[in-house]
């Protein structure tokens, strides 16, 4: 690790893996010393079955029993199981992605859902947390806010844990987070070593100030976590990211397949933002093609599929989005 990661490591990686190791009086404190609002945002496509026990549990202990939240929003990526409906039950806002600047059309992807979330909500700080989290994870919110409500220099922070993978129902303690440590972190490494002391660059719980998250692009399908990353490290410098061990994360599992498509829709979104780092110079070739293959008993049959990069301008440049602003700050 070059020292300009290992230092960045040591000074802004904090420690939050229990609502023990947080002092939530101080978070209140420095919410309400900051005027701050707090949104939280959960991207949702077909989770009814882990959504609604997510949403009660943040509703309860964050907005009833201590005001660290003020608004709690599922964004409903075109679910066909009833996400929607459980979301709302359990004490959620929701809104159907496609609503959500009309005018502006839908895409497909958790991108499109996040950045389409900045529209729908009206807090300075925002928390984007998965909807298919398991078990116990109260302390991933005050978690991820303590660094931006300590520090005013910080602007994005990034959760980090370990992940047991889960596979035909046998649990590992690690392992998870393949597609990690098989595809991101090396190019991160090679084009941005800066980056180097990110432990999930590909993690879903991150929270950043609005003043930064708008005006930055989004990726409209997995590629946004790696995009988010390089485009605010571009925007404020190594100095503005943090990130917070939160302990353990266990998620559903995706298929092999289903991460090479992930992992495909990843390099894209590196290989764009590389080619904007190297004007005039020879293009680095990127087909937006994935060819995967199956065999069907008889021999192995291709499958292609897009995987190129389909991003939304920084939200701060959609008149929509200034209009709706101006309408708050009035």
């Amino acid at each position: 690790m070059r020292p300009d990661a290992r230092a960045w490591f040591a000074h802004r990686t904090t420690t939050a893996t229990s609502l023990a190791a947080i002092d939530l009086d101080a978070l209140l404190h420095a919410k309400r010393r900051g005027g701050h609002r707090v949104s939280v945002v959960l991207p949702a496509r077909n989770e009814a079955a882990t959504v609604g026990h997510l949403v009660a549990d943040l509703r309860e202990r964050w907005m009833v029993r201590a005001p660290l939240v003020d608004e709690l929003l599922v964004v409903d990526s075109d679910s066909t199981d009833g996400t929607a409906a459980v979301a709302r039950a359990a004490g959620a806002d929701v809104v159907a992605s496609a609503d959500v600047l009309p005018g502006h059309g839908s895409r497909p992807g958790k991108g499109e859902a996040l950045w389409k979330s900045l529209a729908a909500t009206s807090g300075d700080l925002v928390v984007f947390l998965d909807a298919d989290l398991l078990g116990d994870v109260s302390h991933y919110v005050p978690g991820l806010l303590g660094p931006l409500l300590a520090d005013p220099q910080v602007c994005y922070v990034k959760g980090c844990y370990t992940r047991p993978l889960e596979i035909d129902g046998q649990s590992r303690p690690a392992g998870g987070g393949r597609v990690t440590e098989l595809t991101a972190r090396p190019l991160l490494n090679a084009l941005w070593p800066e980056l180097a002391g990110f432990v999930q660059p590909l993690g879903g719980e991150y929270a950043g100030r609005r003043s930064a998250l708008e005006q930055v692009p989004f990726v409209s399908a997995y590629g946004v976590e790696v995009g988010l990353l390089v485009d605010l490290l571009r925007l404020g410098g190594l100095s503005s990211l943090a990130q917070v061990d939160l302990g353990v994360r266990r998620h559903t599992s995706q298929s092999q397949e289903a991460l090479g498509a992930m992992a495909g829709e990843v390099v894209s979104t590196v290989l764009a933002r590389a080619e904007s780092d190297r004007p005039g110079q020879r293009p680095l070739p990127a087909s937006g093609l994935l060819t995967q293959f199956r065999h069907d008993g008889t021999g192995f049959v291709p499958r292609s599929r897009s995987v190129g990069v389909d991003e939304r301008p920084p939200m701060a440049t959609v008149p929509e989005y200034r209009s709706l602003r101006a309408g708050l700050a009035g």
